[in-house]
């Protein structure tokens, strides 16, 4: 149990630095950019209950926020995420369930199972973070460009991540 805490600790860590100092400099023409930051709530295991991944949520987008200077938008993208994550995992939920001691990653459930969980959520959370950032409807479809293309990227990422760290 130990273990877990200090993986996930660490694993917040490296995301936000790896956010703050490398993927915050990479923009393309302004319509991708990555966020892989979501990850940690992506690779927490299934038993985590829902009130602590929200709490998870709130202080992952409140870091965020912190460096970015974007007072409270990745916060409230954030939590979106975390309260929908559950019913993500209900909707993308195996035949058989998920097993005990198994977690949210390629190597469990496969690369097609991966790949829906987290073009879901990666998607709804950029969604609500452009539109929330840009608080108009009045570009709406350039806003939704945004959305595809950094979804599009953030995922390719988040799935590369997922060969080079977690392999069994």
């Amino acid at each position: 149990m130990i273990n877990l805490i200090l993986r996930n600790i660490a694993r917040f860590v490296v995301l936000i630095l790896i956010q703050v100092i490398i993927l915050d400099n990479i923009q393309l023409s302004h319509y991708a950019i990555p966020f892989m930051y979501v990850l940690f709530l992506l690779l927490l295991p299934f038993e985590t209950p829902g009130w602590l991944v929200l709490i998870l949520g709130f202080i992952l987008g409140f870091t965020v926020d912190l460096f970015e200077h974007t007072y409270g938008i990745h916060t409230a993208a954030t939590v979106f995420l975390a309260f929908l994550r559950p019913l993500i995992l209900k909707v993308v939920a195996p035949r058989d369930g998920y097993g005990s001691n198994t977690y949210p990653r390629i190597y469990y459930f496969g690369l097609t199972w991966f790949l829906k969980y987290t073009f879901i959520l990666v998607f709804f959370h950029h969604l609500f973070l452009f539109y929330f950032e840009a608080f108009s409807f009045h570009h709406f479809f350039s806003t939704f460009l945004r959305v595809l293309l950094s979804t599009l990227f953030s995922v390719t990422l988040i799935v590369l991540s997922q060969y080079f760290m977690y392999r069994k």
